[in-house]
């Protein structure tokens, strides 16, 4: 008897998140898609079920994650609809308000922490037991603009960010006697309803650069969200067994061929948050 993969996919109504349960059902696996939109979810249950292989299957379950009680019931339920769990992908995330950290709402600023931050660790601590159950795992992270750098006008979206690239690492470690491998995925800049937020803002509360940017990915021809889920995929395959607690662009990174270097990866700080001091730049501080 085949025993399909089960992804839980968070945010899995638009964007990415529909594209990362997309490339997950053409790989075979059984998906479960969760959104606070049944709508969108209902469509995309379709979509998937038009093409679904004799042994797939797709779930949908209705949930917000700003609230801790209904992140508890999404996994109740998601054990009710699966007996295992072998990807969970935290991509659901909101901008959170835009403009200067000392005057934007201080309450949007929380639930966007919430959300983008409270919300994945709790997913990650709930879903972890039913994962040793099995012996094994695999938890992706979504990143976003800011993990990595400042940016300025969204600080509490880069909080949030940054320290779910941190939590990724510091997890992976405590995970690695479980076998169960956590990454972050950076999807790169997408046309999505971020870039909608954004543009919505406006020049003065985004910034220049913000909304420059934003503008430009509007009328882009060619969106990342594929080949950020594509990457979704391959480390959660057996070629990312060998790679953890790493934060990989889907379009900046060789990420294809990046199991040819696993051993090396393991062993270095490449793809991690670091702090940089005068030596790495060539300097020497007394």
């Amino acid at each position: 008897m085949l025993i399909s993969k089960n992804v839980l996919i968070t945010g899995a109504s638009r964007g990415l998140g529909r594209a990362i349960a997309r490339a997950f059902w053409k790989d075979g696996a059984n998906v479960i898609i969760t959104a606070r939109s049944e709508n969108d979810l209902k469509l995309l249950q379709r979509e998937l079920r038009s093409s679904a292989k004799p042994y797939q299957q797709v779930d949908l379950i209705v949930a917000d994650l700003s609230s801790a009680t209904a992140i508890t019931d999404l996994v109740a339920q998601a054990r009710r609809a699966c007996d295992h769990i072998d990807v969970l992908v935290n991509n659901a995330a909101v901008v959170g308000p835009i403009g200067t950290a000392w005057e934007v709402d201080w309450e949007s600023w929380i639930f966007t922490l919430n959300v983008n931050l409270l919300a994945p660790v709790q997913l990650c601590r709930l879903c972890i037991p039913w994962m040793k159950e099995r012996g094994k795992g695999k938890i992706i992270n979504i990143s976003g603009g800011g993990a990595t750098g400042p940016r300025p006008r969204f600080s509490p979206y880069a909080t949030a960010k940054a320290g779910l690239v941190r939590f990724t690492e510091t997890l992976a470690m405590e995970l690695k006697e479980f076998n169960i491998q956590v990454n972050a995925v950076a999807p790169g800049i997408m046309n999505s309803e971020m870039t909608a937020a954004v543009l919505a803002a406006g020049k003065e509360r985004a910034g220049e650069k913000e909304y420059a940017n934003a503008a430009a990915q509007r009328i882009a021809i060619k969106d990342n969200a594929e080949k950020a889920a594509r990457l979704c995929v391959y480390l959660t395959s057996s070629f990312g067994d060998s790679i953890t607690g790493k934060l990989i662009s889907a379009v900046w990174d060789s990420w294809e061929n990046l199991t040819d270097h696993s051993e090396e990866l393991a062993k270095s700080d490449i793809y991690t948050l670091r702090r940089i001091v005068p030596k790495d730049r060539g300097k020497s501080w007394s």
